[in-house]
């Protein structure tokens, strides 16, 4: 059976910049920064904001955001991630949705900080798109319809959310959609800066709905940290440190660097590299042995284990400059419309975050959770190859490691490497997609317990920028509504 996204596609070329998002308004609105003599900083918060709009189940601005920055002269990540609250009870179990699955948002904080740092039209205009958006509507596109429609639980089993009332009934494809609260609260944000978000009416009004104090929120300060890094077959791949899964992808790629990156080997290193995240990653957690070359070695010993963890959703964009400055950026709710809460008057949705504390088994007051979401850029000899990074809760760690492979191991690009299948552990389950369905008799010949799965939004959905000479290649994932583009 044809995989259905295997379209042939070619990948967007340009010389000067480029920005690939999952929505064709977040890709138009960083153009629109870079054209106007904006850096990729710029774009990325163009973008960013945009999604939080037209994304409204998978981000917002009552979520969080990783970022990893890159120039000719530093590397830099950006934690954006926010804890629970200071005095937050155990939880036992953790509750999934609700006011008590709140934590700090920590995706405006990262805004402003990325905008200080790097950009250089300042905040507002990177705004401006996204107010625009939100005031004067959007018509919906076709994926984000159906992931809107199964949010209501009226088709997709994986959706666990409901959709507030504020964003009920789930629009049609092609149906616009205004969201003025939000662009009112945006407004206030581009004008005020983080103290417009974490002070006053809208913090007063996301501590009256979750168990959020208002003190919570005026603490809040984003964390600029050093990306994790590993050789991968002559490449240098970087992720984020706890409390992310980072370090899973980073594991499991070297893990498969001593193995034939065939689809059995790449199953077993994703398998073992959840297994030790899932034990060792905490916020503040110490893992740097698990990239090690004697604990890999060992590592590829042990028998395969069998992991699971959380869905949720997401976005992720990248983009680079004229400068090849780059920006791998992801932003998240975790669940589908978050914790199902919309802070009175602002529109803005509550983040679930607090859900993966499951891992843990409690609530940690004043901490972060394990965090799903994982921005990646890939170095060769020092030097840019891309930003490139997949989004879809759990998933994530295990497409890092097969983007990577296809676009290193198969010399695929960036379009290419997106539109092949995938696989996704899934506890006992490794589900496939048709793409890998002729696999199937073989995995489980292996002994693997394989899933046919036609099921297209569990498998993420993903973007990648590559600098191929003195041009950029992107790809935008099939699975998901947007493109890449760039001048």
């Amino acid at each position: 059976m044809a995989f259905r996204f295997t379209y042939g596609r070619p990948p967007a070329v340009a010389a000067e910049g480029m920005v690939a998002t999952s929505q064709p308004l977040a890709t138009r609105a960083g153009l629109r920064l870079l054209e106007r003599g904006g850096n990729a900083a710029d774009a990325a918060l163009a973008a960013a904001a945009v999604l939080c709009v037209t994304e409204p189940m998978s981000t917002g601005i009552g979520g969080d955001a990783f970022a990893i920055v890159w120039t000719p002269r530093a590397t830099e990540g950006l934690d954006a991630a926010g804890p629970a609250p200071r005095n937050a009870d155990p939880l036992t179990p953790v509750e999934e949705r609700g006011p008590r699955s709140v934590t700090v948002p920590g995706a405006v904080a990262g805004w402003v900080a990325l905008a200080a740092r790097y950009a250089r039209l300042g905040l507002e205009a990177c705004l401006a798109s996204a107010i625009d958006t939100a005031e004067h509507g959007f018509a919906v596109a076709a994926r984000t319809a159906a992931a809107w429609a199964a949010t209501s639980g009226t088709s997709a089993s994986w959706a666990t959310a409901r959709v507030p009332p504020e964003f009920s009934p789930p629009p049609s494809r092609g149906e616009r959609r205004r969201l003025p609260e939000l662009a009112a609260t945006l407004r206030a944000i581009a004008r005020g800066g983080a103290e417009a978000f974490y002070e006053g009416p809208v913090a007063e009004a996301i501590s009256s709905v979750s168990w959020l104090e208002p003190d919570d929120l005026a603490a809040y300060e984003p964390r600029w940290v050093e990306p994790l890094r590993v050789r991968y077959r002559g490449y240098e791949v970087m992720e984020l440190p706890p409390p992310t899964q980072g370090v899973a992808a980073l594991e499991g790629l070297g893990l498969l660097a001593g193995c034939e990156p065939d689809l059995p080997s790449q199953i077993d290193c994703v398998r073992l590299a959840l297994e030790d995240a899932r034990a060792r990653v905490w916020d503040g957690a110490d893992i740097g042995d698990l990239l090690a070359p004697e604990f890999l070695e060992q590592r590829r010993q042990r028998s395969a284990a069998r992991a699971s963890g959380p869905a949720g959703g997401t976005v992720y964009l990248c983009a680079v400059d004229g400068d090849r400055m780059a920006v791998s950026f992801i932003q998240s709710l975790f669940g589908s419309f978050g914790s199902g809460l919309v802070a009175p008057g602002t529109g803005v949705v509550l983040q679930n975050r607090g859900a993966c504390f499951a891992l843990q088994g409690e609530v940690v007051a004043g901490k972060r959770p394990y965090h799903t979401i994982i921005p990646g850029l890939i170095l060769k000899n020092g030097e840019l190859v891309g930003p490139f990074g997949v989004m879809g809760g759990f998933i994530q760690a295990q497409a890092h490691v097969q983007l990577v492979s296809a676009l290193v191991d198969k010399a695929l690009d960036p379009q290419a490497a997106l539109d092949q299948p995938r696989f996704w552990v899934d506890g006992e389950l490794v589900r496939l997609e048709e793409g890998l369905w002729g696999q199937a008799d073989e995995l489980e010949r292996l002994g693997y317990e394989v899933v046919r799965d036609s099921d297209t939004f569990g498998f993420g959905g993903g973007q990648a920028i590559v600098v191929d000479g003195q041009a950029l290649l992107g790809g935008s994932d099939p699975r998901k509504d947007g493109y890449a583009a760039g001048f």
